[in-house]
C-alpha cells in the first residue's frame, strides 16, 4: 500500500491510500506499485489515477512535483481537484478566458497557455475523456 500526501500552497490537500497511484511526468506515464525505487520527478499538467479502498479515483492536478520513497508519495502542487469536486462551468469559463488571453497580444502567452491546459484537464477529468 502506498501513502499518498498531496500539499498545496495551502497546506495538505489530500491524504489517501493507494494500491497504485497513476501520474504522469513531464517524460510520460507512470504507475508506481508498493516498493517502487526512490523517484523525484516534475509532474505534468493531468489526470491522476488512484486505487483506494472504496474504488478507483481520479484528480486533475495542476503539475508539479512527485517524490516517491519508502511507500510514501509526496506531491507538491498548485491545485488538485477530484473528479466529484470540479465544478464543470467553472472549468468551462477559465478556458475562455484563457483562450481569450491568448487572442491578446498584450497579455503573457506563456500563463495564457498553462492556464489554458489546466482548464482543459479539469473537464477533460470531469467528463472522463483521455
Amino acid at each position: 500500500m502506498i501513502h499518498c500526501r498531496v500539499v498545496t500552497p495551502e497546506g495538505l490537500a489530500k491524504e489517501m491510500d493507494t494500491t497504485i497511484l497513476n501520474v504522469v511526468s513531464t517524460v510520460g506515464q507512470l504507475g508506481i506499485l508498493s516498493r517502487h525505487v526512490p523517484l523525484v520527478t516534475p509532474l505534468a499538467i493531468s489526470r491522476m489515477i488512484t486505487e483506494e479502498s472504496d474504488g478507483r479515483k481520479e484528480y486533475a492536478v495542476a503539475g508539479g512535483l512527485l517524490y516517491f520513497e519508502n511507500d510514501l508519495a509526496t506531491i507538491l502542487t498548485d491545485a488538485i481537484e477530484s473528479k466529484e469536486e470540479i465544478d464543470l462551468r467553472r472549468a468551462e469559463e477559465a478556458k475562455q478566458r484563457a483562450e481569450a488571453r491568448l487572442d491578446d497580444p498584450n497579455m503573457d502567452m506563456r500563463r495564457a497557455e498553462v492556464a489554458l491546459k489546466k482548464a482543459i484537464n479539469r473537464i477533460s477529468v470531469k467528463n472522463d475523456l483521455k
